[in-house]
């Protein structure tokens, strides 16, 4: 397992989550979410991110030029795709050289078949609790659901997750292809603004999970 810490914002902050060496980190370029980037992003900074750390910006129903324009302007790696974009969208934004992160809103209504349609166009799937909020909602959905997924495409498994369900997500890991976790508002002191210390317990736990896994094998 992978993590990918998001919603992040403050420069002091950011290099804080970047010195404890996470797999990815992630912007948001919504302007209705509580963790929006803003103006105030230094682009060179952002570029300046060592590249084992995976950059992604997560956007909203935008439309691509926007997409591509802040991906040439950060260098961003990733895109997540948070709305309600469509199959054929996807296919258009990586035929750009960028990687595609799909979020889908899972619930028990949630239609696992309709993921067919995206696979040849996105890297990886996000799923996420479905909620008031496109993300952030800090609730986790009931990860019983996954066993309804095919298992074809590797996704990040997002949230309500902390250190105190750490354990139950690394059970999911020996039955799905839960490529990374992605952490935001249960590791926050304000929006966009994350508790360093947790996050690197948090980070510290997960390489042990990984180590005892090892081991097992």
């Amino acid at each position: 397992m992978r993590v990918k810490v998001c919603g992040m914002r403050d420069q002091a902050n950011i290099e804080q989550i970047i010195a404890l060496e996470p797999d990815f980190i992630g912007f948001i370029f919504y302007e209705k979410s509580s963790r929006y980037v803003g103006e105030g992003l230094d682009e060179e900074f952002i570029k300046s991110i060592p590249q084992h750390i995976g950059k992604v910006g997560v956007f909203v129903n935008s439309l691509p030029n926007y997409i591509l324009s802040m991906v040439k302007k950060y260098d961003l790696q990733y895109v997540q795709l948070h709305g309600n974009e469509l199959p054929d969208f996807c296919r258009i934004i990586r035929q750009k050289g960028v990687s595609v992160i799909k979020a889908f809103a899972i619930d028990e209504n949630f239609n696992f078949g309709m993921l067919t349609n995206y696979k040849p166009h996105c890297d990886l799937f996000l799923f996420d609790t479905k909620g008031a909020l496109p993300g952030g909602n800090g609730v986790a959905f009931d990860w019983k659901l996954l066993q309804k997924y095919d298992r074809e495409k590797p996704f990040i498994i997002s949230g309500g997750i902390h250190l105190d369900n750490l354990e139950e997500i690394a059970e999911l890991t020996k039955t799905l292809p839960v490529y990374a976790v992605d952490i935001n508002s249960r590791f926050e002191v304000a929006p966009g603004q994350k508790d360093a210390k947790k996050i690197g317990e948090f980070i510290q736990l997960m390489k042990k999970i990984k180590e005892d896994r090892e081991i097992e094998v």
